[in-house]
């Protein structure tokens, strides 16, 4: 009989996922959990000071779009590490990993009956595409990235359809009335009258802004191929030796930062101060608005390796660790909360409390989760959500809690 010992698991993966998702629960709380645009002086009271503006300003430059970005690149080098470590114990993981895709996607589909922004339901969709990438080499998953992130998606889009809807029935935009109808419900709506709204249209809102004109779903796809490829290079297994190549994604996203504020910046100067998304210049303009969120994000995951290299920062980022191995839970989960605390159903308070405090109750929610995922993971071996996924996965009843396994070793 012959064993596999278990590949042991990558801290800095694990702390860079934690990461992610910390400043991913900072963005949705400020912005209450809509999940859509809203109505036009609905959410007036959240500024009501300088503060509320300056924690605007860091979202806007250093979060939004950023860290979702970390989170996709994370999923397709997990997608990686996954097969790697079934091909070398003989195994084809491909069939599995579209079951734990399908799983995914059940999970992510009552994960978005309480929040309409979920992405758990599209990496299970996108995570499909992974599957044939796997064993194509890696200067095509730069070439199919690069066209990805370049805004080509968004291009053919807009040449066939414009700046129409491809799935949702009315407009995007805070004058629109079913914005405002959909805000209502958020507000006074009973729980079941928000799944409904979830279940219907909000899956057609969502597919809107992943596969229109803001081409979300291209972005993520490409972040999907250079997670994969990075695990080839095996990046985060030797993270210290690759201090040049660190170095040099470090300094090209700078500069493609700088490039693209100001491509930004001439783009929606030139379409004056009512913006609207039905030319070329704008879809010019998004583009690089997404290539400025691209280059924020190597940059910010370039930080987050050097740093790692680094005693006392390493200490302190690696408390992110076990935060990031229940990402799954922790995700759910506070996004159950999230909604609780401004929806109607819950305590109600959308549109009702300044960004600067919400701000810090992120921060709240943050600390709490990290300090009960590492005490959770002392007592078991799998975030709740990661066990039912996993063992499901695998159609099998993994191990779960630590003290019975450490019990029957004792007898």
């Amino acid at each position: 009989m012959t064993t596999t010992t278990p590949k042991k698991r990558l801290e800095i993966v694990d702390a860079l996922r934690g990461f992610s998702l910390a400043g991913i629960v900072i963005v949705h709380i400020v912005e209450n959990y809509v999940g859509a645009p809203t109505p036009e002086g609905a959410m007036e009271a959240t500024h009501q000071g300088i503060a509320d503006n300056i924690v605007d300003g860091f979202i806007f430059l250093l979060l939004r779009g950023k860290f979702f970005a970390l989170f996709s690149f994370l999923f397709g080098l997990s997608f990686f590490l996954q097969m790697d470590s079934a091909y070398d114990r003989g195994e084809d993981f491909r069939a599995r990993f579209f079951w734990r895709l399908m799983l995914l996607l059940g999970i992510g589909y009552l994960h978005h009956m309480f929040y309409r922004g979920d992405i758990l339901t599209i990496y299970a969709v996108l995570g499909i595409f992974l599957i044939p990438f796997y064993k194509v080499s890696n200067k095509w998953l730069i070439a199919l990235a690069s066209l990805l992130f370049i805004g080509v998606g968004r291009f053919v889009i807009f040449a066939i359809f414009k700046d129409a809807n491809l799935f949702f029935p009315g407009e995007l935009t805070p004058a629109s009335p079913l914005i405002a109808n959909y805000f209502e419900i958020l507000k006074t709506g009973t729980i079941q009258e928000v799944f409904y709204s979830n279940a219907t249209e909000g899956h057609l809102m969502k597919a809107d802004f992943q596969l229109g004109i803001f081409g979300r779903a291209y972005l993520t796809l490409g972040f999907f191929l250079l997670g994969l490829m990075v695990g080839r290079l095996g990046l985060f297994k030797n993270f210290i030796e690759h201090k040049k190549l660190v170095k040099n994604v470090l300094l090209w996203s700078i500069a493609l930062f700088v490039v693209s504020i100001g491509l930004t910046i001439l783009a929606f100067a030139n379409l004056g101060p009512e913006v609207t998304f039905d030319n070329w210049l704008a879809m010019i303009g998004l583009t690089a608005l997404d290539l400025n969120n691209i280059a924020m994000t190597f940059i910010i995951l370039s930080l987050f390796v050097i740093c790692y290299r680094m005693k006392k920062p390493r200490k302190w980022l690696s408390k992110f660790a076990p935060y990031g191995r229940m990402a799954l839970s922790n995700y759910v989960f506070q996004s159950i909360a999230g909604t609780f605390l401004f929806f109607g159903w819950g305590l109600g308070y959308l549109g009702e409390i300044r960004n600067s405090y919400t701000f810090l109750i992120a921060l709240g929610i943050i600390v709490v989760q990290m300090l009960l995922s590492k005490w959770w993971l002392r007592y078991f071996y799998y975030g709740p959500l990661e066990w039912i996924w996993r063992s499901l996965t695998y159609f099998r009843r993994y191990p779960f809690r630590k003290r019975k396994m450490i019990d029957k070793a004792v007898v």
